[in-house]
């Protein structure tokens, strides 16, 4: 009997050490397939702090720990296809950012392009005749045109509202603003929407080869509504905060997407978010 016991020790032992290396192999990973982790952030900075500003550190080691475990990124030109039918690389994730502060390219830009990871960010437009004078300061005009002109298609730039990105307490894109002293009519709301996000569109359209048709909400803040009125504009893929895997089947009014901007958030907790979100049995 003891000598059955040893030998069945000894199997398990060589079971395991054969095993190892490919759990290794696995170790991290997030199986997936036919849906995207589309990731947001904000401000990248080495001194400013808040909670949604990270350190280049965070920002290089996020990134990479996902590649090294398999993850693939893609652009916004791959991801319009996926939700137009094509398929994306498994493990798929598109790394968005949000305001269009200047951090993104004096700290995240030489990132991104250093390791060929995409992004687009989506850009407040009202901020371009005066970009330093806001804490933390926007990009200029001529910083987006650099950068787009420089990786084509693999850093881009897309709408965050011309100007209404201002008041997250009476969110503008589906608040009744008072004007004057008097609340605006509901056809007033309704020119004021379209309006506003055409002014982006027109302003963003210069400084890239690509279409202008992608926007983030801002504070995440939309409804059925407001989210119709950006489509007539000329939006055809709107970004919200809710925390979920981008699914084709989804809206592309109502694309989720996973924060990844906050200081707290390594490398480790990034992906066990988005190991979290996995939709099983993607239609």
């Amino acid at each position: 009997m003891a000598k059955q016991i040893l030998s069945s020790m000894i199997l398990f032992l060589i079971g395991i050490t054969l095993l190892l290396p490919a759990l290794r192999a696995t170790e991290g990973k997030a199986p997936y397939s036919d849906q995207v982790a589309v990731l947001m952030y904000h401000h990248v900075h080495d001194t400013d702090e808040s909670s949604s500003t990270i350190s280049s550190k965070l920002f290089e080691d996020q990134l990479t720990y996902l590649r090294d475990r398999g993850y693939k990124f893609i652009s916004l030109e791959q991801f319009e296809q996926y939700m137009q039918g094509a398929s994306v690389p498994d493990n798929a994730v598109f790394v968005t950012f949000d305001d269009g502060y200047e951090s993104f390219y004096t700290h995240a830009y030489p990132i991104l392009t250093k390791h060929g990871i995409p992004a687009t960010n989506f850009v407040i437009t009202d901020k371009h005749a005066n970009p330093q004078e806001y804490q933390p300061p926007f990009m200029s005009a001529d910083q987006i045109m650099t950068m787009t002109s420089a990786h084509p298609r693999m850093i881009s730039a897309q709408c965050h509202t011309n100007g209404m990105h201002n008041d997250p307490v009476t969110p503008y894109m589906t608040n009744r603003i008072i004007v004057d002293g008097v609340r605006e009519t509901e056809e007033q709301y309704r020119e004021r929407i379209v309006a506003d996000t055409q002014a982006c569109i027109r302003t963003m359209t210069p400084l890239g080869p690509e279409k202008v048709n992608a926007m983030a909400y801002p504070y995440g803040v939309f409804d059925k509504l407001s989210a119709e009125l950006v489509r007539e504009a000329g939006i055809q893929y709107a970004f919200t905060i809710v925390p979920e895997m981008a699914k084709r089947s989804a809206s592309p009014l109502q694309i989720p997407r996973i924060n990844a901007g906050n200081p707290n958030i390594t490398p480790e907790v990034l992906v066990e978010k988005i190991r979290r979100r996995i939709q099983l049995n993607v239609p």
